[in-house]
């Protein structure tokens, strides 16, 4: 009684046998495949459910590791047939049949070897190198997924609008064809999450724009998500009638049923370049994954009820109805296939696994992509695009003006770069930093999306997935909260989990940090970044100086068109409009704009001053801050340097360290206390051997609106009284 509560696997193994040679078999759609296709895609369902089987041999002798298997969607096979090979598919973790299907209509052999390597974490894994247990595949142009909640479908319709713009606009590195649709796919319960619900949303909200988007949702549904099932009708109740959506619907089961209304609606999305929702009746075999026991969460006439619906058996039913195949010749591809997996499984078991943290690290930075020369844009182009602006540029300006420049310049030499944001067009963005950039270059290329981060960065990701420099904008950094998983799980993965086969580079540009007088409190002022900072292989920028700013900008844009990086610029908001540093009317703080070729690399600090008896470390507005303390510094016979890190990730250790000398070192950070900059800089400046340093940082606390604005903050005074206290 035991093995049978328990063993699913074997009983589902056992009914499969049984039930074929005494033909019952439950009823297929009629065949209208052609007979060897219809063999080809069995062929497929039954690789991936002995892929599943073996996986838990190998979990249970520890040659393998924690996956979740594909058993009762084999019927994701028909959509690995019908789609193109160069359809882009992020696929749900259940989509192992889909990948076969599409390996054999590519004519590609090898798959069970790949995913049993998979399965291993094998270093010779060819998406992860044994990274993570993953689907994906650079020829079959299916990137790694490993998401859970839905946060692939932001990204999909991304890609989706990217072949759209990619048809009059064509990136040097575009890879999706001008005709090619999107698939993207999912379970019942990740349409319950509010990334999938925006993802559905936008692909609404731009098709009802008469904006093509070739997009194909594909929802698998198996009626329950882990253990919490999906109450009957619902996935058809609130997705068959939302706006912009065509909806289509099939019984996934069975093979024949979901090619036919696959082929219809990939013909749709294709003919009409509009979005569809496909809606397959699926079942889930065995429980969620690993170890899990279906029965302690079921009752048990439930779990025999999910598993006399078998996809194998409607598929069997199908062929030997037809007349393809006979039961022996059905039986004898499944217990053949399940023989050549478990002997390709033992030579598998052999290979090679990652051993160091090198080894793992290795795809983090993703490799430099060639690029074509360009020497920027002509004179006459320039003098053209900036109109009455350029002959401005000799004279001091704010730093907002000199970063619209940069963009200008940026877009003017790079027609594959692309803005996208909340009223970043033809409201010039809320600090119109983005201003005139709509005229001058159109909507194709300076977007204006829905008000939604997620959105706003799945587009991003998707436009970098067919070659476009996305510089999304985030209007604030607390707006990013609503959508950091975007960067974390989406965007900073994709190399580390493909060995840099896949890479989404982009700029992505938040209004950020506090000091706004008088506006807006915690929302509009926010000086946390900690969520960003330990995102590994992501590279975070903040100027301060309006020149730098623009300087910077320019080399966050080549990291991700050549070193195909996610750089996160931070613009401080309150220094946009700054002009003046030690009294008002100084023009202290503005700047003439620095020719288009001039660039600040990455890991270069700013030095500013030499005096020795003290370092300030700092960067943002903490820098324009310093620098005033700097002058009152002097006023009381201590003479500092201020050095302005610009880059705060990867920290710039080697220039910083060389710019403090044997200086005291005093840290001005004005994010907070806990979890701030501060806490790094702190522990790297006491393993590299300074004896003498302090911190002056922001109390933990969220920011007040009005003239308590700054009281939480680092301040010119609390400057002075650090620097006086650490010299004693």
């Amino acid at each position: 009684m035991r093995r049978k509560r328990l063993d699913r696997v074997q009983i589902v193994h056992e009914n499969f046998l049984r039930r074929v040679a005494a033909g019952d078999l439950p009823k297929a759609a009629a065949a209208t495949l052609d007979p060897q296709i219809a063999l080809d895609l069995y062929r497929a369902q039954v690789l991936s459910r002995a892929l599943d089987l073996q996986s838990r041999v190998m979990q249970k002798a520890g040659q393998g590791f924690y996956t979740i298997g594909s058993s009762g969607h084999e019927g994701m096979a028909a959509l690995g047939h019908v789609l193109r090979v160069d359809d882009i598919a992020f696929l749900h973790y259940r989509d192992a049949a889909f990948q076969i299907a599409r390996a054999q209509k590519a004519g590609q052999p090898g798959m069970m070897r790949d995913m049993l390597l998979s399965f291993a974490c094998s270093a010779e894994d060819p998406i992860s190198g044994g990274r993570h247990k993953v689907l994906g595949s650079r020829p079959l142009m299916i990137p790694p997924q490993t998401s859970t909640i839905a946060s692939h479908l932001p990204k999909a319709v991304g890609a989706a609008h990217a072949i759209t713009l990619a048809r009059r606009n064509r990136p040097e590195h575009a890879i999706l064809p001008r005709d090619g649709i999107v698939m993207c796919s999912f379970g019942d319960a990740s349409v319950n999450h509010s990334t999938a619900q925006g993802a559905f949303n936008a692909a609404g909200w731009t098709a009802v724009q008469g904006v093509p988007l070739p997009l194909l949702f594909v929802c698998e549904d198996n009626g329950i998500g882990i253990s919490t099932k999906t109450p009957t009708g619902w996935v058809k109740a609130s997705m068959s009638a939302r706006p912009g959506l065509k909806y289509f619907q099939a019984d996934g089961l069975d093979m024949f049923a979901a090619v036919n209304a696959a082929q219809a609606a990939a013909a749709w999305v294709r003919t009409h370049r509009k979005p569809a929702f496909l809606h397959l009746r699926t079942v889930r075999l065995y429980g969620h994954a690993g170890p899990d026991v279906v029965t302690s969460y079921l009752p048990r006439a439930e779990v025999e009820a999910d598993e006399a619906n078998d996809p194998l058996l409607y598929s069997a039913g199908g062929l030997i109805a037809a007349g393809v195949a006979s039961a022996q010749d059905v039986l004898g591809i499944y217990t053949s296939t399940l023989e050549e997996v478990v002997a390709a499984a033992e030579e598998v078991a052999e290979t090679p696994r990652l051993q160091s943290a090198s080894d793992v690290m290795a795809s983090l930075i993703p490799p430099t992509r060639l690029c074509a020369p360009t020497n920027g844009p002509s004179d006459e182009a320039r003098a053209k695009i900036f109109g009455s602006d350029a002959a401005q540029m000799g004279q001091p300006q704010p730093m907002s003006r000199l970063i619209n420049w940069a963009l200008h310049d940026l877009m003017l030499g790079h027609p594959e770069t692309l803005l996208m944001g909340e009223d970043v067009g033809r409201k010039g963005g809320n600090y119109g930093v983005t201003q005139k950039l709509h005229g001058r270059f159109g909507p194709a290329r300076v977007i204006d999306t829905l008000l939604d981060e997620q959105s706003i960065l799945g587009l991003a990701i998707g436009l970098a997935h067919n070659g476009f420099i996305p510089m999304p904008e985030i209007q604030f950094l607390a707006y990013l909260h609503n959508a950091e998983d975007q960067l974390r799980g989406e965007a900073a993965t994709l190399p580390f989990f493909s060995r840099g086969q896949w890479t989404n580079p982009m700029v992505i540009r938040i209004s950020a940090l506090g000091y706004q007088k008088g506006f807006g409190g915690h929302f509009h002022n926010d000086n946390s970044i900690a969520v960003i900072r330990d995102i590994p292989g992501v590279i975070i920028a903040c100027p301060s100086d309006p020149a730098e700013a623009a300087m910077m900008l320019r080399e966050a844009h080549r990291l991700a068109r050549e070193e195909q990086r996610v750089v996160v610029f931070l613009e401080p908001i309150a220094l946009y409009p700054m002009r003046d540093l030690l009294e008002a009317g100084d023009g202290g703080w503005m700047r003439p704009y620095p020719a288009p070729d001039q660039r600040i690399a990455l890991g270069d600090v700013g030095l500013y001053g030499d005096g020795a008896d003290l370092a300030i470390v700092t960067y943002g507005n903490g820098h324009y801050l310093s620098r005033q303390a700097q002058h009152d510094l002097a006023g009381q016979g201590i003479d500092a340097r201020v050095i302005d890190l610009r880059w705060l990730a990867p920290l710039p250790q080697e220039a910083l360290l060389c710019g403090i000398g044997d200086r005291p070192v005093l840290v001005v950070d004005e994010c907070r206390h806990t979890g701030g900059q501060a806490e790094g800089l702190m522990a790297l400046l006491h393993e590299a051997g300074v004896r003498q340093m302090a911190r002056v940082t922001a109390e933990d606390s969220f920011i007040a609106t009005g003239k308590a604005y700054g009281a939480t903050l680092p301040s010119r005074e609390s400057i002075v009284a650090g620097a006086v206290a650490l010299l004693g």
